[in-house]
Order: C-alpha cells, then sequence, then structure tokens
C-alpha cells in the first residue's frame, strides 16, 4: 500500500501515523531514538506491507501488469490502489479527503525534527503539489507515476502504466475493494495489539 492507505491504517494514533508513514525510510532497526509509539507504527507499517505482498489479490492486479513492468508492478499497484481509496474516501471516513491530508500535513509540520532526512527533503514538494489528496485524481496518479519513473532513471516505464489503468479501471477497483476490505480488519487487529 502506498502513502494513503497506510496513514488511513492508523486509525487515528499520531504517533502511530508518523511511524507508518515514515517506515519505508527507516532501515532494519535504526528507529529505536524514536519514541516507542513512532516505533511501533513502524512495525504496523511492515506488518500491512507483509500482509499485501503475501495475499493474493494484489498478486492478480501485479500480474495484470508484470509484462510490461516486471518488478516495479507491485509499486504500481500501491499507487493504484491508493487511487481507489483516495477516491471512495467517503466510503471510509467521515472526515473529507481534503481536511484529513491538511490535518496530515499539520502532523509532519509539527514533527519535522524527528522525521528522516529523506522524508524531510521530500516533504516541500508533497505539500506543495498535494500529492496525497492528488491521488483521487487521474493526473494526480499520472504525475506520481512520471515521477517514480524518473527516479528510476526512465528505466521502469511506469509513467505508461497510467494507461493500464484506464483500460482495466473496473477490475483494479474491484480487487482494491475486496482486499481493503481485508486489510482494515488485518490491520485494526494489528493496532489493537500494539
Amino acid at each position: 500500500m502506498n502513502f494513503l492507505a497506510h496513514i488511513y491504517l492508523s486509525f487515528g494514533d499520531q504517533e502511530i501515523t508518523l511511524g507508518n508513514f515514515i517506515a519505508d525510510s527507516i532501515r532494519a532497526n535504526k528507529y529505536t531514538h524514536l519514541p516507542e509509539r513512532v516505533q511501533q507504527g513502524i512495525m504496523l507499517h511492515r506488518e500491512i506491507d507483509t500482509f499485501t505482498d503475501t495475499h493474493d489479490i494484489p498478486k492478480i492486479s501485479s500480474k495484470r501488469l508484470h509484462k510490461n513492468y516486471s518488478h516495479y508492478s507491485r509499486v504500481i499497484v500501491d499507487i493504484f490502489y491508493d487511487h481507489y481509496l483516495a477516491k471512495n474516501w467517503s466510503t471510509y471516513c467521515d472526515t473529507p479527503l481534503d481536511v484529513y491530508v491538511e490535518n496530515f500535513y499539520d502532523l509532519l509540520e509539527d514533527n519535522y525534527k524527528i522525521l528522516p532526512v529523506g522524508v524531510q527533503r521530500m516533504m516541500p514538494y508533497m505539500i506543495a503539489d498535494n500529492w496525497i489528496y492528488n491521488y483521487s485524481k487521474m493526473e494526480g496518479i499520472a504525475k506520481v507515476l512520471n515521477g517514480m519513473n524518473r527516479r528510476t532513471k526512465n528505466k521502469s516505464k511506469m509513467n505508461f502504466a497510467i494507461l493500464d489503468l484506464e483500460e482495466h479501471y473496473e477490475e483494479f477497483e474491484e480487487e482494491f475493494t475486496a482486499f481493503f476490505d481485508e486489510l482494515m480488519v488485518f490491520s485494526k487487529q494489528k493496532f489493537i495489539s500494539l
């Protein structure tokens, strides 16, 4: 899952949200200097990733993309799934997406000092271009895919994946919906056990 899903699956706990968000920037166990709940958020993120990587439904979505994008297909699916979460946000959350995202950006700014350097560098661009809110729009997803392709020095060709999303829009959405229902239950159980 990508940024929005990890934030959402922190169930409103601010420190868990921070950990869940920064986890991809933390290697191995290099997080013991962080507050305990932030550490737990990192562990929750890793549990969510393991569940996602081993679940049959995201594998089906990924297989549809594998021929064109090889090992990048899983990353693309994470981005697609965040699109459907953002697009269908009112199904999952009573707080409007724009307000929810602004509150998250405020949380990042309030905790800037504990963010990994890579997140600190990325944050101004994320906020200025409102990445997370723009997941709800096809143009926003296209921009993310273009940026990811640039990061791979154009090797991934991820910028073309927007065409796959358009072509198989309903199938990806059905897969997301079925998977996310299960992921919410799993994540809530893990959250409660932290």
